[in-house]
């Protein structure tokens, strides 16, 4: 697995990687946004407000992250390629220069918050969903970088 920074040419990739993800972790909200929906906001939004990093096993994008000042926006693995360790690379290079990070995932996506929890994120709030546009209810996590480290 290599790591790198992703291009303006790579985000139909990272939006596929999205989808693949995010359907099989969340069935139930599959299909929500059509493929050039996805596109469109890899494109149009998050290139241009976050940065994003790519994990690749040889040319393909295996897991993508995004992340702006102390908030991470999106943090997907292609469903074959999960418990390899793609995740904990790609939040690594979140954590690097952060002192603290903050992120949003659905109560019912049990297999990220479990991910999050076990590399110290702590539950600070619970919402019923009214404000997220899947009407899903969520949870924000926050991690602090450890004093002196």
């Amino acid at each position: 697995m290599t790591t790198r920074r992703l291009q303006l040419s790579e985000m139909d990739a990272a939006a596929r990687v999205h989808r693949a993800a995010f359907d099989h972790a969340l069935p139930w909200l599959a299909g929500l946004h059509s493929p050039d929906e996805d596109r469109w906001f890899y494109r149009e939004r998050m290139f241009a407000t976050s940065t994003l990093w790519g994990a690749f096993d040889g040319e393909a994008m295996t897991g993508v992250i995004a992340f702006h000042d102390g908030w991470i926006e999106q943090l997907y693995v292609v469903p074959g390629a999960q418990r390899r360790g793609i995740g904990s690379a790609l939040l690594a290079i979140a954590r690097k220069d952060a002192a603290r990070l903050e992120l949003w995932t659905f109560q019912r996506n049990t297999q990220a918050r479990r991910f999050y929890e076990a590399r110290g994120f702590v539950l600070v709030e619970q919402t019923d969903g009214s404000r997220n546009e899947e009407r899903e209810p969520d949870a924000r996590y926050l991690w602090t970088r450890a004093r002196g480290v």
